[in-house]
C-alpha cells in the first residue's frame, strides 16, 4: 500500500482503475452511453432495463477481488457535489448538498482578512452558475447561498455588495438589485465561466466549416504558415515524451524501480503510451541525526568584525 493523499499513490490508483474499467468503458462506447470516473467515484448512463444493468455491475464485481462496487440506480443521483437528474430524457444538473451537512462557512466574526470572506461568497456563486443547468435552479441555489451566509453572521449589505460586484464582472447591467434579471444574462455568465463557445462563435465556426473546396488549398497553406511560425516560437520541451516518478527511498523499496517498469509495460502493452519513456528516480531519506543537527554557519559569520571606534580606543590606550 501507499501513503494516503500522496501524488504517487493517486497515480498508481488511476493506473489500476484505468485497467479495471476497460471492459466497462468498451460496453458503454458500443451502446453510445456516457461513462465518467473521478478516482473511485463512477457515473454512467443506461437506457436498457434495470435488471440488465444490475447484471453488468454484479459481473464487474468479479473482475478483481479488491474492487467491490456499491451502486445506486435512479433518475436523480448525486455525483461528487453535483445532483444529476433525468427529466423526460433531458439531463439536469444542480448543486448537491448532503442531507446531514450543516450550513456552516467561515464565520464573519473570525480573524480573517476581508478578501477571504469575499472569495468565499464569490466561489459559492461561481459554483452555483457552473453547476445549475437552468435559471430557476440557479435562483434556488442563490437564495440558499444568501441564507447560509446570513446564518453565519455575514451582513446582508456585505453579501449584496459582493453579489453585484461578481455579476458586474460578466454582464453589463444597470440594475441595483443583487441578482441576475433574466435567463439570457444567466446563460451568458454560464458560458463565460465554463469556457464554452458562445452562439456567435459557434456560428463563425459553422461558416468556416462550410467553405467551398476551392478555398481549401488556401486554408491549408495558411495553416502550414501558422504552424511553422508557432513551431519557431515554441521552445523545445525535453520532458514532452517522458513520465518522471520520484519517491523517497526505503529498504523495503529495493525492487520499486523494477516493479514500476514491469507494471507500466504490462498495463500499457500494445498501446501508444509505451512511446512515452518512464523514468523512475528516488531521493534518500534524511536520517534523524541530520534532521536534528543544525548546519554549522559560514566562517565569515562566525568572525565578528571589530568596529572602527573600538579600534581607535585600543590605539589610544596603547599609546
Amino acid at each position: 500500500g501507499g501513503a494516503m493523499g500522496s501524488s504517487f499513490t493517486l497515480t498508481l490508483a488511476n493506473i489500476f482503475m484505468w485497467k479495471w474499467q476497460k471492459e466497462l468503458v468498451r460496453r458503454q462506447d458500443m451502446t453510445g452511453e456516457y461513462y465518467g470516473r473521478y478516482i473511485d467515484d463512477v457515473f454512467m448512463t443506461w437506457n436498457k432495463s434495470e435488471n440488465e444493468l444490475k447484471k453488468v455491475l454484479v459481473n464487474a464485481n468479479t473482475w478483481h477481488p479488491n474492487i467491490k462496487l456499491e451502486y445506486k440506480i435512479g433518475k436523480s443521483l448525486p455525483f461528487l457535489d453535483i445532483l444529476l437528474s433525468n427529466i423526460n430524457g433531458t439531463l439536469s444538473t444542480s448543486v448537491y448538498h448532503k442531507p446531514a451537512a450543516e450550513p456552516y462557512v467561515v464565520p464573519f466574526i473570525s480573524d480573517h482578512p476581508r478578501h477571504v470572506f469575499e472569495n468565499i461568497v464569490q466561489t459559492s456563486l461561481r459554483r452555483a452558475i457552473k453547476y445549475s443547468s437552468t435559471f430557476q435552479l440557479f435562483n434556488d441555489e442563490r437564495r440558499y447561498i444568501k441564507s447560509t451566509f446570513l446564518y453565519n453572521g455575514y451582513p446582508s449589505s456585505f453579501i449584496d455588495k459582493i453579489f453585484r460586484k461578481f455579476f458586474s464582472g460578466y454582464i453589463s447591467s444597470r440594475s441595483f438589485l443583487p441578482f441576475i434579471d433574466n435567463e439570457d444574462q444567466f446563460l451568458h455568465m454560464r458560458i463565460a465561466l465554463s469556457g464554452q463557445p458562445s452562439r456567435q462563435q459557434s456560428q463563425v465556426e459553422i461558416r468556416i466549416a462550410s467553405l467551398t473546396t476551392n478555398n481549401e488549398h488556401l486554408i491549408e497553406e495558411l495553416d502550414k504558415k501558422q504552424e511553422f511560425t508557432i513551431q519557431e516560437r515554441k521552445k523545445p520541451n525535453e520532458f514532452q515524451d517522458k513520465l518522471i516518478i520520484h519517491y523517497t527511498h526505503e529498504k523495503r523499496f529495493n525492487t520499486r524501480k523494477r516493479d514500476l517498469h514491469r507494471i507500466f509495460q504490462e498495463t500499457f502493452a500494445n498501446t501508444s503510451i509505451l512511446e512515452t519513456k518512464l523514468i523512475v528516480g528516488n531521493r534518500n531519506q534524511k536520517s534523524i541525526m541530520k534532521e536534528l543537527i543544525r548546519k554549522r554557519p559560514r566562517q565569515a559569520i562566525l568572525k565578528n568584525k571589530a568596529k572602527a571606534s573600538m579600534m581607535n580606543n585600543k590605539k589610544r590606550i596603547t599609546l
